[in-house]
């Protein structure tokens, strides 16, 4: 088994949050004016989708890689449908547009990206989600 942990803190004079993995990082905040915050970041539905797409664009090198097919342009977007209160991410939709350097079908590729991609297998399955307080 493989973990992968994060870690998150305050932004000291705002109510944003700046997490770390390795060396990179990234500003998590609510959208200007909604509970203290000010748009310094993404939101949770946007690190969502976010998720979703940078996992998939990922995949698509490493199947690439793996068949010995060079790509160029990648264009990938991501919607995530929210509904209720609380609010939750009712489903997503990810729409995929590669080109192969070699003028060959994507498609395979595409495919082979589909069923290997990591977030986007997980979610559907249903991923448990533990909050522990360590106070």
């Amino acid at each position: 088994m493989v973990a992968m942990t994060v870690e998150l803190r305050n932004v000291e004079g705002t109510e944003a949050a700046l997490g770390w993995a390795g060396g990179h990082t990234i500003v998590v905040d609510r959208p200007e004016g909604k509970a203290g915050g000010m748009g310094l970041g993404f939101n949770g539905a946007q690190l969502l989708a976010l998720a979703i797409g940078g996992c998939f664009c990922n995949d698509l090198r490493y199947t690439a890689h793996a068949a010995g097919v060079r790509l160029g342009r990648i264009a990938v977007s991501v919607t995530v449908e929210l509904d209720g209160e609380p609010l939750l991410a009712t489903g997503a939709t990810m729409t995929v547009s590669c080109e192969t350097l070699d003028g060959s079908d994507p498609a395979t590729i595409v495919d082979q990206a589909k069923a290997t991609c990591m977030v986007a297998n997980s979610l559907p399955k249903g991923v448990p989600v533990e909050i522990r307080s360590s106070t």
